[in-house]
């Protein structure tokens, strides 16, 4: 396959996932771009946050059609991790191939490992999360336990997202179920929204720092945004549980191909 055909058929996989789960998208980039086209996670990192940014920011402007997406709880998880995406990128290009891919793949395994580990997540009771939907007019209502704990999501899936290239979308729907009464379709979009504006900081920094091969990122972006506007006719018709099972155990494989061309084990 050319390489050109291939980069747009590797994205339209991080678009389905996009589509289907609100996460996942971002943390299957860099497998697929570092055994598919080859490149270092230095350069797989930031072609994979174009994708995935340009991806999400479509899903979440439709959200924000629907009204769905929570953009008050957004902007704060936002700017927490824009403002330490940039320290990650930093970071990324001073450390050695082989540890990132270690710690990729140790990324990917807590990923499945917390999907195998319960279904999809329910609504917890109101008492137990620390930022409430009000029943008056159906917006969270604001403390500084919602505060810190929606700022600290944000700071740690910055600085993934800039270390390894990853949305932060596997940390984001997690915590906005646990710390949040919202349904999941706006924890989805909501999310969605966040991987668009934290995106944009890591893709910014690894510009400016030159790391960004535009000849891959931009075909690779194409494949995502397609795949996503498809994916959304398809979400709401699959097995959300099915679905969840699928991905945490093809994360498991990929960990271990990384983990393996870490050691030194797998070449290509």
């Amino acid at each position: 396959m050319e390489p050109l055909t291939l980069a747009i058929a590797l994205g339209a996989i991080i678009g389905a996932m996009l589509a289907l789960t609100g996460a996942g998208g971002g943390v299957l980039a860099i497998p697929l771009l570092v055994f598919g086209l080859h490149l270092p996670v230095q350069q797989a990192a930031p072609v994979g946050l174009v994708a995935v940014g340009l991806a999400a920011a479509l899903g979440a402007a439709l959200g924000l059609r629907q009204r769905i997406v929570r953009y008050r709880a957004a902007g704060l998880i936002g700017v927490a991790g824009m403002l330490v995406a940039p320290l990650g990128v930093f970071m990324a290009q001073r450390l050695p191939n082989r540890p990132l891919l270690a710690a990729f793949a140790l990324v990917l395994i807590y990923t499945a490992w917390r999907m195998l580990k319960r279904p999809p997540p329910s609504r917890q009771s109101p008492v137990a999360v620390p930022c409430h939907v009000s029943h008056a007019d159906q917006r969270l209502t604001w403390t500084l336990p919602c505060a810190r704990a929606l700022a600290g999501t944000g700071l740690i899936s910055g600085l993934l997202s800039g270390l390894l290239g990853v949305g932060g979308g596997f940390v984001i729907v997690p915590a906005l179920t646990r710390y949040t009464d919202l349904d999941m379709r706006s924890v989805q979009v909501t999310s969605l929204a966040v991987i668009a504006l934290v995106s944009l900081s890591g893709v910014s920094a690894a510009a400016w720092h030159g790391s960004l091969p535009w000849a891959v990122a931009l075909p690779f972006a194409l494949g995502a945004v397609l795949a996503l506007l498809l994916g959304r006719q398809l979400a709401g018709k699959l097995n959300a549980a099915r679905l969840q099972q699928a991905f945490a155990w093809f994360s498991l494989g990929v960990a271990a191909l990384m983990l393996a061309r870490a050691a030194g084990w797998v070449v290509s």
